[in-house]
């Protein structure tokens, strides 16, 4: 499909900050790729703009050359302007209890890092003729938990966003050679399912003393795919309402 639009790729789009990164990104008029384990519900599919998705478990490593070969299929001989990274997973104890370095399961572990470090970092490769040919850019969305110790996030959880921080310092340098722009964003405590019930406990530590939207999130993902930030690589940008200060 050829299109004058800029077009997105955003993974883990059924639900919260991806919903939200559609949306956003729909007000702009960008063709829409997008991909989750769900179905696009009803009411989404109804965007014109959101023109594909495609049903992937991406955290089965074995999958990520076939939907590299789909999502080629559907940009055609088009570029891909912006990769957002966003699909990821924080597993959760049977009890609620925090799993860390000596609680959690190591297979746990390695399925957290596939698919919040690897499969971002198979989905940059597989699809970089795409990237350079629109000079497009990359968005890791890691988190304040790879920061710091986080009362509720699990230590699998933390350090695989650690990693995919810095991973993203690292392709930022050598896709840079390439003409892609490669950023990330760290969300602090935003109100989606994936945050604890426990988390309203947090908010005396924010400065701005509220609970982050999906939206705060989208709209700076979205700056960093447009040519606003076009002299900007290799950034993290905190959307904590300035917890990670403190």
């Amino acid at each position: 499909m050829k299109s004058g639009r800029k077009t997105l790729l955003l993974t883990g789009a059924s639900r919260g900050i991806g919903h939200a990164t559609v949306r956003r990104f729909s007000e702009g008029q960008w063709r829409i790729i997008t991909s989750s384990r769900d179905a696009v519900p009803p009411e989404c599919g109804r965007d014109p703009y959101w023109t594909d998705h495609v049903t992937a478990d991406l955290s089965d490593a074995n999958r990520i050359d076939a939907f590299v070969a789909e999502v080629t299929r559907l940009l055609g001989d088009g570029g891909l302007d912006a990769l957002v990274n966003n699909a990821g997973v924080s597993p959760k104890s049977p009890t609620r209890e925090r799993l860390g370095c000596l609680n959690g399961d190591l297979a746990g572990w390695r399925e957290v890092f596939q698919l919040n470090f690897f499969t971002p970092l198979m989905l940059s490769r597989g699809l970089a003729s795409a990237l350079v040919r629109a000079k497009g850019t990359i968005v890791n969305v890691t988190s304040i938990a790879a920061h710091a110790v986080h009362p509720f996030a699990g230590s699998a959880y933390s350090t695989s966003k650690a990693a995919l921080s810095a991973l993203t310092r690292e392709m930022a340098v050598e896709f840079a050679q390439l003409g892609v722009r490669v950023n990330a964003v760290a969300p602090g405590e935003i109100e989606t399912q994936m945050l604890s019930p426990e988390t309203d406990v947090l908010i005396p530590r924010i400065p701005l003393a509220r609970l982050g939207t999906p939206a705060d999130v989208a709209s700076t993902i979205f700056y960093l795919c447009t040519d606003a930030s076009s002299y900007v690589t290799g950034t993290e940008i905190f959307v904590t309402g300035g917890q990670h200060l403190l």
